[in-house]
Formats: structure tokens, C-alpha cells, sequence
């Protein structure tokens, strides 16, 4: 029988392209539930997902023109959890599987390389695994609401779309944006991740975003990218200061409807440039705030969508080899690619699933990997009345973490600290 397969969406495009070997563009979503996980059941519940979820277990195939998914020949076997969140996934790894299924304790995890979805896509399939995990063990019913499918049901084709070829504009925004302060630091030669994770009341984070008047993700940047700002100041006079730029994904889905399960999400990068003056922090996340008001639009996003959609259209683009494409990419990303940001933050607001799930799932967690050219990233998700804010770096050094959690504290928001390193 022939095997199925998958063009990369206008998003993935990318990152196999921009591979080395040592980095590539991954992140993890995990869920703590109230008793130890059986490894065996969920094996179980993964391989009953394959059917409703094909285009989660493939691997990465190189064509003459493109990369692409293709049906995995390998079921994916569920691991125990191991080192550190997030080690490296070499270029064997991805040719027999794109996805990895963890479990230590009572934790259930999967890493994905990106190209095969974002955190919300991420989020659904985890949502349904850990259901479906819940039914094989307590032999509960869980029904589907939230973000859990009716796992009978044959995959829809909208949830296998690339929405970036539906909703570009007719004409593409420039690329162009001045470069951003970068952050430095002593790269750990084990190649090491360091998670630093704050744990707050979610009702004080809210509490904090309406004094201001922004969101909880406006609130995080701003004070992000106040953190970054002493950071700068301390190592360059202020004229020769860059603008502090945060990336902030913003998911598509919300703005077009789409419900497809592959990547949808563009970045904007927002924040300040210090050699106009001095910013307070309340100033700094309403900045933020109007930023993301400003560019998050449909009309906005539509014409950076083209200038994703326009080149990959292209004839001349198309016909040309993949070993030529990726020299080409590799180029535009080291010129462009994440210039624009300081660092990321990524915001998961919530994962929404039945009641019924709620008794079991004490936790829920959101990590992407650092970035090819910068060290630090954040991810935010929030789940039973806390906030899970995930730092990671690949460096040694902590100051940023600790600029930006004392500032939470300072503001009134208590963070309780985790780290996997002593």
C-alpha cells in the first residue's frame, strides 16, 4: 500500500532547511496527573490516536525540490523521559519519527519538531492522548469538548490544510526591520538546557493586566523586554544602544477561523528603543500592548502571510534543488530570520478540556527550545490557577531570569522558583 504524505506547510518550510547538527527548532507540552503513569497504556493510547491523527506520525523525507512528511514506518514507542527537556534531534531521529512520547512519573510528554505543528496543534494532540490515556486506565468517558476530538471520527481536511495558501494577501509586507539587542553569554559545551521555571497565581498576573489596562502577554513582554533593557544598558553606553524587540507568536486560527492542526501562527516582534529615552515598566507593556493591538489584525497578518506564500510560488523558486533551497533559506534566515527579537515569548493562555479530565491532570507545561541565534526563550501556559512561565537558555549565565522574576515580585505577583539545575 502507498504510503501517505504531507507537503511541509508555508511555516515548516524552514526549519529543516535552517537544521544543524546541533540545533533544531523543537518544543514540548507535558500534563502532571495525580498518579503515576503506566508506560504501557500509553502506548496504547498513542497508537489508538495514529488513525485520528496521521499527519502527527510521520517523518521527514528529502525530495529533489522539497523536503516533506511521509507515513512513519515506525510506530512511535513511548520513552522514558531522560537529560533534559528537549535534547537535540538529530537528522536520524527525524527520517524514523518527527514526534517523541515521554513519561516519567506521573508526567506525560511529547517533544515535535516544528514542522510538524505549533503549540496549539501540540496542545490538542496532547489533550487527546492523555484522554484517551485517562478512558484505558479509569475507564471514564471523556466527551469531546474543549480541545478533545472525536477520535472515531475521519480526519476532517481543513485539519490537514496549509491555512497560510488560504489567507495570504494579494500583496506582501517587506521583511525589513531594524535588528534587535541580542543577549550573549558562555554556551554550555554539553549542550545543556537549563529550565527555569516560575510558578504564579494566575489571578494576580490578571489582576496586575487589567491595572494597566493590557493582557497577561502584553504584562510578560513588558517586563521581559524591561529585563532585557538593564541588561543592554549595563554593557553599552546608550547611544550606541538597539531597540529590545520581544517575538510574540500569534496564532492564526483566532483571526481567520481556521482549524487546522498544522502550523498557523506568525511572529510579530514589539518592544522599545531605549535611545529615545527612559521607559517604566507600566509604559513599556501598554507599548507592547498597542503594538500587538496595531499588527494583529487580519488585513495586517494577511500581507506577512504573502511575503511567506509569494516566494515558495514562485516558478523559478520551485525548480530550483532542495540543496540549492537550503543555501538560499539558510542566507535570508541569518539576514532576517531572528534579527527582529531579543528572545521569544510564547503564550499558551489555557487548554480548555472536560471536567472529567480536571481530576486527573494536576499540571500542565509549555517549553520551546532556544533559538538558533539567540540563547534564552520563554513560554507561558496557564492551568488550574497557576502560571507556568518556562524560561530556557543554553548559556551559563542566569541574569535574565533572575532580572525578570525579582521584577514580577516587585510588582506584587509572588513566584515560586523550579530548576533543573542546582
Amino acid at each position: 500500500m502507498q504510503k501517505k504524505w504531507y507537503r511541509l506547510d508555508t511555516a515548516a518550510l524552514i526549519f529543516p532547511a535552517i537544521a544543524r547538527r546541533d540545533w533544531c527548532n523543537a518544543f514540548r507540552v507535558s500534563m502532571t496527573l495525580s498518579e503515576p503513569v503506566d508506560p504501557a497504556l500509553l502506548q496504547r493510547a498513542a497508537d489508538d490516536l495514529r488513525p485520528r491523527f496521521p499527519s502527527f506520525f510521520v517523518s521527514l523525507r528529502k525530495g529533489f525540490f522539497w523536503y516533506y512528511l511521509e507515513e512513519s514506518e515506525n510506530p512511535v514507542q513511548v520513552q522514558k523521559d531522560y537529560a533534559y527537556p528537549l535534547t537535540f534531534m538529530s537528522g536520524r531521529e527525524l527520517r524514523r519519527n518527527c514526534m517523541r512520547i515521554l513519561c516519567y512519573k506521573n508526567r506525560i510528554a511529547v517533544e515535535f519538531f516544528h514542522s510538524l505543528t505549533d503549540g496549539h496543534g501540540g496542545s490538542i494532540f496532547l489533550c487527546n492522548l492523555t484522554a484517551r490515556y485517562l478512558e484505558l486506565k479509569y475507564g471514564v468517558s471523556v466527551p469531546c469538548e474543549g480541545l478533545i476530538l472525536d477520535r472515531n471520527q475521519h480526519p476532517p481536511r481543513e485539519e490537514l490544510e496549509d491555512s497560510f495558501l488560504r489567507h495570504a494577501a494579494g500583496s506582501a509586507l517587506s521583511r525589513h526591520e531594524e535588528k534587535s539587542f541580542l543577549l550573549r553569554g558562555t554556551r554550555d559545551g554539553r549542550g545543556f538546557r537549563t529550565l527555569t521555571t516560575g510558578v504564579v497565581d494566575t489571578g494576580a498576573l490578571l489582576d496586575m493586566a487589567h491595572k494597566w489596562g493590557v493582557t497577561v502577554t502584553a504584562l510578560l513582554a513588558g517586563v521581559m523586554c524591561e529585563s532585557v533593557m538593564g541588561i543592554q544598558s549595563e554593557r553599552r553606553p546608550r547611544k550606541r544602544c538597539r531597540p529590545v524587540k520581544i517575538t510574540i507568536p500569534i496564532d492564526l486560527r483566532r483571526l481567520y477561523g481556521s482549524k487546522t492542526l498544522r502550523n498557523f501562527a506568525l511572529v510579530l516582534n514589539v518592544g522599545a528603543d531605549p535611545r529615545f529615552g527612559d521607559y517604566t515598566t507600566e509604559e513599556l507593556c501598554k507599548t507592547i500592548w498597542h503594538q500587538l493591538c496595531a499588527y494583529a489584525t487580519p488585513q495586517h497578518m494577511a500581507g506577512m502571510i504573502a511575503a511567506n506564500v509569494q516566494p515558495q510560488q514562485a516558478i523559478t523558486i520551485r525548480l530550483v534543488p532542495v540543496a540549492v533551497k537550503n543555501i538560499v533559506m539558510n542566507g535570508i534566515y541569518r539576514s532576517i530570520g531572528e534579527g527582529g527579537g531579543s528572545l521569544n515569548i510564547s503564550n499558551i493562555a489555557g487548554l480548555p478540556m472536560p471536567d472529567v479530565m480536571k481530576r486527573y491532570v494536576e499540571r500542565a507545561e509549555f517549553i520551546i527550545g532556544p533559538q538558533r541565534s539567540y540563547p534564552n526563550n520563554c513560554s507561558v501556559l496557564s492551568y488550574g490557577g497557576k502560571t507556568y512561565i518556562n524560561m530556557i537558555r543554553n548559556i551559563r549565565e542566569s541574569e535574565l531570569e533572575r532580572r525578570f522574576f525579582s521584577r514580577l515580585v516587585e510588582l506584587g505577583i509572588p513566584v515560586d522558583i523550579e530548576c533543573n539545575r542546582r
